[in-house]
């Protein structure tokens, strides 16, 4: 069996201000380089097979450090990237208030059936993630990967591969801490892909 670890890119400079980044191409600050230099740390000592990572710049940098202590670079999928929040790009919480209400009311019910103006469907989103980690694990089958993404794409895979809800994603898993370990062991014997979860938010070092 396949086991992957999932980890959210180091953090951006949008974090303090918890502006929502999705699609868009946010650089890392020194916190989140730090995060990314304490995930190579684990990383050279974790028999990992390889080290994969979205296409949006933050995951290329937090994985960048752990592939090279690998002997190697990152691979880089586009799959894994975060969902596109459409209008809600780059806006906080209240700004999103400010200039459509009753769209982030409807998202906070069910933020799948009521996902975010513009954004892209969540379902989708888990659906391409998915596709990705059956990817890897045909590639490594007896391996142990590490996959650098984003907050609400992996909360949605998770969630799709554990057999819970997508709408449960925020409930349930509402923070994915940058550069923490969330591991899972991948079975692609069944009707659809399924897992077991190993770890979750546990810290690098």
């Amino acid at each position: 069996m396949t086991r992957l670890v999932l980890v959210r890119h180091g953090e951006t400079v949008w974090h303090a201000e918890n502006r929502y980044a999705g699609s868009s191409d946010i650089e890392l600050t020194d916190k989140g380089r730090a995060q990314a230099d304490a995930l190579a740390t684990w990383a050279a000592g974790a028999g990992l097979a390889a080290v994969y990572c979205s296409d949006l710049s933050r995951a290329q940098v937090t994985a960048a450090p752990s592939a090279e202590a690998l002997g190697t670079g990152p691979i880089i999928d586009p799959r894994f990237r975060e969902l596109h929040f459409g209008r809600a790009e780059g806006l906080t919480i209240a700004e999103m208030g400010e200039q459509f209400p009753d769209a982030l009311t409807a998202f906070r019910d069910d933020p799948v059936a009521s996902h975010l103006p513009d954004g892209e469907d969540p379902v989708a989103c888990a659906e391409r993630y998915v596709a990705g980690l059956e990817d890897i694990a045909a590639a490594h089958p007896d391996g142990r990967v590490l996959v650098v993404a984003h907050s609400t794409a992996t909360r949605l895979a998770l969630c799709r591969l554990l057999g819970i809800q997508l709408r449960e994603y925020r409930r349930l898993m509402p923070v994915l801490r940058n550069g923490a370990l969330n591991e899972i062991e991948l079975f692609t014997d069944g009707a659809a892909p399924s897992a077991a979860l190993l770890s979750f938010n546990a810290p690098a070092v």
